[in-house]
């Protein structure tokens, strides 16, 4: 395995002017955060995507633990077009790409079979948005959506913000949203992670222990639509409220991990207070001591373990197998447009859309 990110400084070594276009009138560019701790992220304003983010080892060696691209073109024709990307307005699957509002029917752009994923394929991860550092650890992205952009109803203004924190490496994001016209909102990020460090190849994340604090989970059907139910993850493989390596069931003679070809579900996180910031998850990787706990406002975290992964390359050579990353999508529940049962998604003109998601990194002995 041969690294391919520099790991005597810290620095992610990325050429600016790779991604700097102009894509419909707008101008795409990098920008640089770092905190007082040293740890750096990489982001682009073309879908918001994090190219790197440069933390510690328990040696304090720094690699990059993101998978992503190393210019605008390798972001924007990427094999994997949601790669560590921020995904609306819909995150996740929507049934046959209808819904019904108030109503009325939408018919949404297919592009997952004959059901639509992570807002369509011209999606806000396809999209340029106005960026603006404030500071040296804080940048903010704002996007307008059409009213009838991939089908979806209503204009909504989004304003993101990525800030890394001081005292501890943490990427906070926070989301806001408003609309002129009742829709349906679901944002979310979609890092691919290896807290090995992304290589040629990347390994996969089979040894990466995993704690997720939900006592239910969404089963899905064989084309990845919830059936519906909320099912107990006691007694399954689906069962992370204590750690677990994800490689020690991911191939278990079971339904889920048959029609997910691994883990690709949503847990339904223990809340004690509905949009409350609390912990999701914690993902540590045993041979690098890296950690990442994950906290967020939402009800629901997305688990994905590049199952799809095909072997691409990406920044500095590196590939990327199949499941040799992790994601960890906080999100509402899929398909939750089409199930009354589920916790509306719906955002009404009178009201603002907030939500919060922290990736905390550190390091185990």
């Amino acid at each position: 395995m041969t690294s391919t990110t520099p790991t005597e400084t810290g620095m992610s070594a990325l050429d600016r002017k790779a991604f700097q276009a102009d894509i419909e009138g707008k101008h795409t560019d990098l920008f640089i955060l770092r905190n007082a701790l040293g740890m750096e992220v990489a982001v682009t304003n073309y879908g918001c995507a994090l190219i790197s983010i440069m933390v510690p080892d328990k040696h304090g060696k720094y690699a990059n633990v993101v998978m992503s691209h190393d210019s605008i073109e390798g972001t924007i024709h990427s094999p994997e077009p949601f790669l560590s990307t921020t995904i609306g307005r819909y995150g996740n699957r929507i049934a046959g790409g209808k819904f019904t509002l108030f109503g009325e029917e939408y018919c949404l752009t297919i592009n997952n079979g004959l059901n639509s994923l992570h807002g369509g394929p011209t999606g806000f991860h396809a999209r340029v948005w106005d960026a603006e550092q404030i500071d040296e650890q804080t940048i903010i992205f704002k996007y307008h959506s059409d009213d009838g952009e991939e089908g979806f109803p209503g204009n909504l203004d989004i304003e993101m913000c990525y800030h890394l924190a001081d005292d501890s490496n943490s990427l906070e994001i926070e989301y806001k949203a408003v609309t002129n016209k009742p829709t349906i909102v679901n944002l979310t990020n979609h890092g691919f992670f290896n807290l090995a460090g992304i290589a040629n190849p990347t390994p996969t994340i089979l040894n990466n222990v995993v704690t997720i604090n939900a006592d239910y989970y969404i089963p899905i059907d064989a084309v990845s639509i919830p059936t519906g139910e909320v099912l107990k993850v006691e007694g399954t493989p689906m069962d992370f409220r204590t750690p677990h390596t994800v490689g020690e069931r991911i191939d278990a003679d079971f339904e889920q991990l048959k029609n997910g070809s691994g883990y690709d579900h949503c847990y339904v996180l223990n809340k004690t207070e509905a949009g409350a910031l609390s912990l999701a998850a914690i993902c540590t990787e045993p041979v690098s001591g890296r950690s990442m706990e994950v906290y967020t406002t939402e009800g629901g975290v997305q688990l994905y373990t590049g199952n799809w992964l095909s072997g691409f390359s990406g920044t500095h050579g590196a590939t990327f197998p199949a499941r040799s990353a992790i994601c960890f999508e906080a999100q509402c529940f899929p398909d939750t447009p089409n199930k009354a049962h589920f916790p509306s998604a719906v955002l009404m003109p009178d009201d603002e859309y907030r939500q919060k998601t922290i990736y905390k990194f550190g390091v185990i002995e």
